[in-house]
């Protein structure tokens, strides 16, 4: 069963424009069916999934290429980087838009690659799982989130058990559309492929339980400023380990940081940022949560609402091909809040909150803003009310439906 993505209107315009199209995002998002369900151009396919086929690929890229000529869409490109010079040669030699369309599920090594050899040649696009109104069969109504009135379109309520079942199963596609499938298979599946594959092709890890253990800490912290020391402590290993097995998490589509905001973009990359696991479904698994019930009732209720929050933002941002303007605010006092999207100058604050009765007490940090000498537009606390409305003159309540 395949679902209309968001990203098909970006995908198609960059197809356009470019000879290369890469499409990268972790496993499972949908990257492959995505592509493949564009082609209808008679364009070949290929993976390199397949290990006759890799060994060409690395062995005799010119040959793989006359096998397999353009119009051509490969699969886990990441595999073999020996192709893309020669990509890049036949690119340049035609001089066509949409030659080859390319799937990565590593950004790591791949995105090291691609900068060199097709810097200017290729169209690269990050796909997540499936979004809240993917779901509900609205895809090309996402857009960019802003929190202003004339921003937000009512999409029907979400209770609270249906909205913590799509947390607890999660966006990718394979499990989101089959309710049938078993959701402790797939994700024990997922993990084990997870670190068997991508892991080892991206850093030497020694000890996998290690890495898993490291894998679980950084689920159960979600939402929350990332200490890596903490890290490492609970999965025994090096300082320096949690760091680049942190980067790998980033480079494979699981987590995603959040930067702290300062006016000063110097201070703000050193300061610290918020980890989040893009997937809920993948967290809740790590995390052993048993049920979308068990996950609403606990301890992690609240930090795993914010996540998937943050994720249906994003979605929107990405799928749509715009960088997502995405910070959160703290400052000297302690003061705190969630998210603040950044756009033409102007900064809009959002609370997350696990209400369906936010009050102005949830907002009373957003006035801190005016300090940062910056035009403030319009916020907004996402929450589980019914509807949207006023809070204040310019702060209204979100339903956690209408993103």
């Amino acid at each position: 069963m395949y679902i209309s993505r968001t990203i098909e209107t970006y995908v198609k315009i960059a197809a356009k424009q470019f000879p290369v199209l890469l499409i990268t995002g972790a496993r499972q998002v949908g990257k492959t069916t995505l592509l493949m369900n564009l082609s209808k151009d008679g364009r070949n396919y290929v993976t390199l999934d397949d290990p006759l086929v890799l060994n060409l690929a690395k062995q005799d890229p010119a040959l793989f290429l006359q096998r397999f000529p353009p119009p051509v869409l490969i699969d886990e490109i990441q595999y073999a980087p020996e192709l893309l010079p020669y990509i890049k040669m036949e690119a340049d030699r035609r001089r066509e838009s949409g030659l080859f369309w390319l799937t990565g599920s590593q950004q790591f090594h791949l995105m090291k690659g691609v900068s060199e050899s097709l810097a200017g040649r290729v169209a690269v696009i990050q796909l997540m799982g499936l979004s809240g109104r993917e779901l509900s069969g609205q895809s090309q109504e996402s857009r960019p989130f802003l929190p202003s009135s004339d921003e937000i379109h009512h999409r029907g309520n979400l209770t609270l058990k249906q909205l913590y079942r799509l947390i607890w199963r999660g966006a990718f596609p394979a499990i989101a559309l089959n309710n049938d499938m078993d959701r402790d298979l797939f994700y024990s599946s997922y993990t084990r492929t997870y670190l068997q594959r991508d892991i080892r092709d991206l850093s030497r890890v020694g000890d996998e339980m290690a890495f898993l253990r490291f894998l679980r800490a950084a689920a159960a912290r979600t939402s929350q400023l990332l200490n890596l020391a903490e890290l490492a402590r609970d999965a025994d290993v090096a300082p320096n380990t949690a760091k680049n097995w942190l980067s790998i998490l980033q480079a494979s589509g699981i987590a995603f940081l959040l930067e702290p905001f300062h006016t000063n973009i110097t201070k703000r990359l050193v300061k610290t940022p918020k980890l989040y696991i893009l997937d809920t479904g993948l967290c809740a698994y790590l995390t052993e949560w048993s049920s979308p019930e068990t996950l609403e009732a606990g301890a992690m209720s609240g930090a795993i609402l914010e996540t998937w929050i943050v994720s249906e933002l994003l979605k929107g941002y990405w799928h749509n091909g715009h960088r997502a303007p995405f910070y959160f605010y703290r400052d000297k006092d302690q003061k705190e809040i969630d998210l603040l999207i950044v756009k033409d100058g102007t900064v809009y604050p959002l609370e997350i909150k696990k209400t369906a009765s936010p009050t102005k007490n949830d907002v009373r940090h957003f006035q801190t803003l005016e300090k940062l000498g910056m035009p403030i537009g319009a916020g907004g606390v996402i929450c589980l009310s019914g509807q949207s409305l006023p809070l204040t003159p310019s702060v209204r309540s979100i339903p956690v439906s209408d993103l």
